[in-house]
């Protein structure tokens, strides 16, 4: 399975971002896409995941209600939704697939990783 995150940019805050990650390979339904993001100097962080069942979407408690992951199978696309932008936000944006569901989403238990794709938000 590979991944690819896209749609990364330099943007003022309370902006909006699409960042896209597309995912190709055997079986890519049966994968839960998740969304990981890495600050300078920080450790890499859970942001949001939607399984193969999409109204189980889960986020990370500073995103929710500003960002929104949707899937399309039939694309092999990922889809996050960014909105109202903070500096906070600043960072490299990962998009990785698992197998398995988790109650807890932490890095270790991605089974595969795609290359980032930097978001900047300036004040």
């Amino acid at each position: 399975v590979q991944l690819q995150a896209s749609g990364g940019g330099l943007v003022q805050a309370s902006a909006s971002l699409t960042l896209s990650c597309r995912i190709t390979g055997r079986a890519t339904t049966s994968y839960a896409v998740g969304w990981f993001r890495q600050a300078s100097g920080k450790e890499r962080e859970f942001v949001a995941v939607i399984p193969w069942t999409p109204n189980r979407a889960g986020y990370t408690d500073s995103v929710k209600g500003r960002f929104t992951v949707s899937r399309d199978d039939a694309e092999n696309l990922v889809w996050l939704r960014v909105n109202g932008l903070r500096p906070e936000d600043t960072a490299v944006y990962y998009c990785a697939a698992s197998a398995k569901l988790f109650s807890v989403w932490v890095d270790r238990g991605m089974n595969y990783w795609g290359k980032g794709t930097l978001v900047t938000v300036s004040s």
